[in-house]
């Protein structure tokens, strides 16, 4: 069932070719002997160097000199290629990546776990009963930043008979593969424990970049607490100068976030699983108590002793993180306080003012239909006495009426004044509607100060009732001109 999974999953898989080195370390017990060499791998000395053929070939040893233990790697320690760890994509040809897995005896389950996200561990004895090997599964993959994926990648494999660790190590620039190698080459007298790269990696991965970046995250915390309820834990040079809604809503997110960064419950997990998986080593390659396990029990032993550090410092880095998630919460409900707060004293300015425009208007359309009716009475009456008046009209002729050949001034003047009159009230209007718009500018400009000075008084005011420890029942007082401000605006 394995075999058939095997080829199936490789068969799906797209290649991205990487760039591929290979690592050899060899602990001989004349240590003169002993080697610890890095070289680029070709494509035409894959095979060659999976044999152990060619230049690969092992040391003929001479004079009761053995071969204690060593770790032989296939290495793509800055993977460049935006899918390579993408699910179904392997960096080697499909034949290479068979190969490789069948001939170093490492787990065939890796190729199942490309779609994996978030660091996983698995450890498992293999199925031979002849030459027993220890697998290992140690890996950790991201979905894309930047239209990338990042991550690394550790197939392992141990064998009891030979004590050689075989492996692939896949890791992108953003990983800590290039400086777990290096470390692991230092170590090189060390390298006969297969579980010394995996902890190595972990070291690098739980560093104290974690533990700065959640102190800089509660830094950062301090500062939104005192921007939203006021309270007095950092210096006033790194107070917020303004109270943006949008800014600080922003800045609690991203916070957040970065609280969020490497999950301690995560690898408290993969610890476990770590620490099981040097149980197993230990119950088949330690048993014979002789000088060479002697070092290694010694170096088993630190190695479990770290694991438990580890294990107690992520427990720590959990509680912390707990602490600082509660105290975000708090933060973000008391923004949300204050910008209900806010909202609900501006409706109830909105209304005021829209009632009082209600009853303004009222009263003009009232005045205006008196206006309206009363032009209505007069205007005829008023036009008809004005024009029968003039003297373009003789109503005292024997024939009865006369009408005067001079009517045409009354038009030629009527008409220009009254086109007059209209275009100057037209030009008033335009006018009148400019300062409109100036006038509704500074409305809006004073609203945003009335929602400033006013969000300033709600803090002060929240402060002043909820938060009184330490200060003998006072609180803090809002300066005279917001409370004036406050009071005037209703």
């Amino acid at each position: 069932m394995d075999d058939y999974l095997f080829d199936r999953n490789v068969r799906a898989c797209t290649v991205v070719p990487e760039k591929t080195c290979y690592l050899e370390i060899f602990n001989y017990s004349d240590d003169k002997l002993s080697v610890c060499e890095e070289h680029v791998l070709t494509t035409h000395d894959f095979e060659n160097f999976l044999d152990r053929r060619g230049a690969f070939e092992p040391l003929k040893l001479e004079g009761g000199v053995k071969l204690l233990d060593g770790i032989r790697l296939v290495i793509q320690r800055d993977a460049q290629h935006h899918d390579t760890f993408s699910p179904n994509h392997i960096s080697l040809s499909h034949d290479h990546y068979k190969s490789m897995v069948r001939k170093m005896r490492l787990p065939f389950r890796a190729i199942e776990g490309r779609s994996l996200v978030g660091p996983v561990f698995w450890c498992e004895y293999d199925q031979d009963e002849d030459d027993p090997h220890l697998q290992i599964i140690f890996r950790k993959s991201d979905v894309r930043k930047r239209g990338k994926t990042r991550g690394w990648e550790v197939m392992l494999s141990y064998s009891f008979k030979t004590a050689i660790t075989t492996g692939f190590v896949k890791g992108t620039e953003t990983s800590d593969v290039k400086e777990a190698i290096n470390h692991l080459t230092s170590c090189r007298s060390e390298a006969g424990h297969p579980m010394l790269l995996p902890v190595i990696i972990l070291a690098h991965d739980l560093s104290a970049k974690i533990d700065i970046r959640q102190r800089d995250a509660r830094d950062w915390l301090r500062k939104l607490e005192n921007a939203i309820t006021m309270r007095k834990e950092i210096d006033e040079k790194e107070e917020y100068t303004n109270f943006d809604i949008d800014g600080i809503n922003r800045d609690l997110v991203e916070c957040h976030s970065q609280v969020l960064w490497k999950r301690p419950q995560a690898y408290q997990e993969i610890v476990k699983e770590m620490k099981a998986a040097m149980d197993k080593f230990q119950a088949r390659a330690l048993v014979p108590q002789d000088e060479t396990t002697k070092k290694m029990r010694a170096l088993h032993s630190s190695m479990k002793s770290r694991l438990e550090f580890y294990r107690v410092k992520l427990i720590g880095q959990e509680h912390y993180i707990h602490t600082t998630l509660e105290r975000l919460n708090v933060q973000r409900d008391a923004l949300y306080n204050i910008i209900t707060q806010k909202e609900s004293k501006l409706n109830l300015e909105m209304a005021a003012q829209q009632r009082k425009l209600a009853h303004a208007s009222k009263r003009d359309s009232t005045a205006m239909k008196t206006l309206s009716l009363l032009g209505a009475i007069f205007l005829p009456g008023t036009f008809l006495s004005s024009v029968f008046s003039m003297t373009f009209f003789n109503f005292n002729v024997p024939e009865g009426r006369e009408v005067s050949q001079e009517l045409w001034i009354y038009f030629a003047i009527t008409i220009p004044l009254t086109l007059a009159i209209v275009g100057t009230w037209w030009a008033l209007d335009r006018r009148r509607e400019k300062a409109y718009e100036l006038e509704d500018r500074d409305i809006e400009r004073g609203i945003e100060q009335m929602e400033s000075d006013m969000l300033a008084v709600m803090r002060k005011k929240t402060m002043n009732k909820a938060s009184t420890w330490g200060s003998g029942g006072k609180g803090p007082i809002a300066s005279p001109t917001l409370v004036h401000a406050l009071e005037k605006q209703g």
